[in-house]
């Protein structure tokens, strides 16, 4: 049987990409964090309006919040921009950050102060508002093993180093999408030995139907199914930027069903984070990313 080879181009334009990458790590990574944040927001700010996502976020933002005037959705996104623009470099400055919890200011609710207290196996559930990345970092602090879920990219040496970059993050590995990743999660969940970080605000085509600003959405049952196999606790999270580079982290304890109906409590739990999602979108919608292709 003859072997199949890759494409020799693929592999060409993935070197080409990938030291693009290091070259662009390596200029902001020289420079101080907080000039290096500010630097890559105002230009996101500036250019990224002129791509076709600005126009398919200005069509999202339009759906979900149609109360808003035209003038008032371009600012939102203004902010959008700027924000996504700081969380690319400030992704090459997580050992940095690690070592500055005063830019961090975290807020829990009882619940979930509880499960800090006691190191107990949870999940953690966020959404791609603020710095993201920062979201399991109190957890990180707190000595938990944090393992994460992502969508890997498809250059294999950019997904690499993107991978190293969160390293100190995910203590208890990465894990991209997929089905072998699901049966270790689910044999971790089952065994009472997760700390588990998923973000869970795209669309998922196979997923659960939702509603999300009023309108049909599909979302990923994994962190529903996880923590009602396990009976473990879900942290629903946000990280909101306040100024610069400073944040605040929340963490709210969402209780799972553990009924006789096993669909009807994932999907109830799955529902329940995502109507937490959009209250925190609603309280500041320019900090979450109006791009996603979230709604069906």
């Amino acid at each position: 049987m003859t072997k199949r080879l890759s494409n020799p181009g693929s592999n060409a334009l993935y070197q080409v990409e990938l030291w693009g990458l290091k070259l662009v790590v390596a200029l902001f990574r020289a420079l101080p964090l907080d000039p290096a944040s500010a630097m890559m927001g105002w230009l996101w700010k500036k250019i990224a309006p002129l791509t076709y996502r600005h126009k398919r976020a200005l069509g999202h933002l339009e759906m979900a919040l149609p109360e808003l005037e035209p003038a008032d959705r371009e600012e939102i996104l203004r902010g959008m921009w700027d924000n996504l623009g700081r969380v690319a470099v400030e992704t090459f400055h997580i050992p940095e950050l690690l070592k500055q919890p005063e830019r961090l200011e975290l807020v829990l609710d009882e619940g979930s102060q509880a499960v800090f207290d006691t190191h107990a196996p949870c999940l953690f559930v966020s959404l791609h508002c603020g710095n993201w990345e920062l979201s399991v970092l109190p957890a990180v602090l707190n000595r938990f093993p944090m393992a994460g879920v992502y969508q890997a990219l498809k250059n294999p040496g950019a997904d690499q180093l993107l991978r190293d970059m969160r390293g100190d993050l995910y203590p208890g590995g990465l894990f991209s999408k997929g089905p072998e990743t699901a049966r270790k999660l689910m044999a971790l969940a089952k065994n009472k030995s997760a700390y588990i970080a998923i973000m869970a605000d795209l669309k998922e085509k196979r997923g659960l139907d939702i509603t999300f600003f009023g309108q049909k959405a599909t979302a990923t049952p994994v962190p529903a199914t996880l923590a009602r196999s396990g009976n473990l606790p879900i942290i629903v999270g946000r990280v909101s930027r306040l100024e610069g580079v400073r944040f605040r982290v929340e963490g709210r304890l969402l209780p799972v069903p553990q009924t006789a109906d096993r669909k009807a409590d994932i999907q109830a739990a799955t529902q329940a984070y995502h109507d937490i999602f959009e209250q925190w979108i609603r309280e500041d919608p320019k900090q979450w990313m109006w791009i996603h292709r979230k709604w069906a």
